[in-house]
């Protein structure tokens, strides 16, 4: 275990959080909703400091991004916990207090990203937020050894400890899972207005920012949801791409899976005010190819995970010439 930054202690040993909006109180012996952090004689701890569930190597597009050194693998790693309770969430078993987890230092992750001929280390399959302190030791490190640092979030962080984070963060995905507050209340434990301030702040931490959002029918679909997150991304920057991914039943839901509709129908609306839209765990027509805003020539081809950067020369549009909105 590790002391935990971003805390207050508070009387009758409660210690108040601050590394998250869940805002948690802890009596002692109490962790907080993450389950992950500890009151322990009045300290808060991480019990995942130097704690890892999966490490791997994967692609880039896999995070998702699309538009982040394209074609890439890169080496990938996880804990458990999460500051979220979603009841569709597909990686629930990384959640319950016995997942089983194994010992790494920064140190050797960065040694084990270097070794493998990785472009960086993403921190993901888990919220790594609720992972901070190793999570800010491990990206410093390898900014350190020339390595990118890419989150995969829900983007539930307060504003004071993501300031500081950022400074090592290359790419980030983050998941907006609906613009309507009360699905974040009801179907996620949590808040959806700290999750847009991330964004935003990322943006202007010259973070390069994708954004995902699970289709979940009758949930979050309609075409007014859709209209509010793309007028969002466009504020963001309408080169920002935006995913939208077909839902499957899992976990604690059961609603029927998202109909291919539903995605190219969302798709139609963003592409009115973006550049880049993509849609994720279904098999659509130009569903995950990019191409130039400009002239609309194909810049990268994707099947599968398979990447081919046909028409890009020189960091820019072989054909009109406009720069890519791509970090290649």
């Amino acid at each position: 275990m590790k002391e935990a930054l971003y805390y207050e202690k508070l009387e009758d040993g409660k210690v108040h959080c601050l590394l998250c909006p869940q805002d948690c109180r802890i009596a002692e012996g109490k962790r907080g909703v993450c389950k992950v952090r500890l009151n322990s004689g009045g300290v808060l701890y991480s019990e995942i400091y130097n704690r890892a569930m999966a490490r791997s190597m994967d692609p880039i597009e896999k995070k998702p991004l699309y538009h982040f050194h394209p074609g890439a693998l890169i080496y990938s790693l996880g804990t458990k916990g999460c500051n979220q309770s979603c009841d569709f969430c597909q990686n629930w078993h990384m959640l319950q207090p016995d997942a089983i987890t194994a010992e790494i230092t920064a140190r050797q992750a960065v040694d084990e990203a270097l070794a493998q001929g990785s472009v960086g280390i993403a921190y993901t399959y888990n919220e790594p937020t609720i992972w901070y302190e190793f999570v800010l030791e491990c990206s410093r490190l390898a900014h350190q050894e020339g390595l990118a640092n890419v989150l995969v979030t829900n983007g539930s962080i307060n504003a004071e400890p993501f300031a500081q984070l950022a400074a090592s963060v290359d790419a980030m995905n983050i998941d907006i899972k609906s613009m309507d507050p009360e699905f974040y209340r009801k179907i996620c434990s949590s808040k959806m207005e700290p999750v847009l301030a991330t964004c935003q702040a990322a943006r202007e931490a010259g973070i390069h920012v994708e954004i995902t959002n699970l289709v979940i029918p009758t949930l979050n679909d309609s075409d007014e949801l859709f209209g509010k997150l793309v007028d969002f991304v466009a504020e963001l920057g309408p080169e920002v791409p935006l995913h939208f991914s077909a839902y499957f039943p899992a976990y604690k839901m059961t609603i029927e899976p998202t109909p291919l509709s539903s995605l190219l129908r969302a798709r139609e609306i963003a592409l009115q005010k973006l550049f880049y839209v993509y849609l994720g765990n279904v098999a659509a027509r130009d569903g995950s190819n990019t191409y130039c805003p400009q002239c609309a020539n194909l810049l990268i081809s994707r099947r599968g995970y398979g990447t081919s950067l046909k028409g890009i020369e020189d960091g820019a549009c072989d054909n009109c010439g406009r720069k890519v909105d791509v970090v290649l």
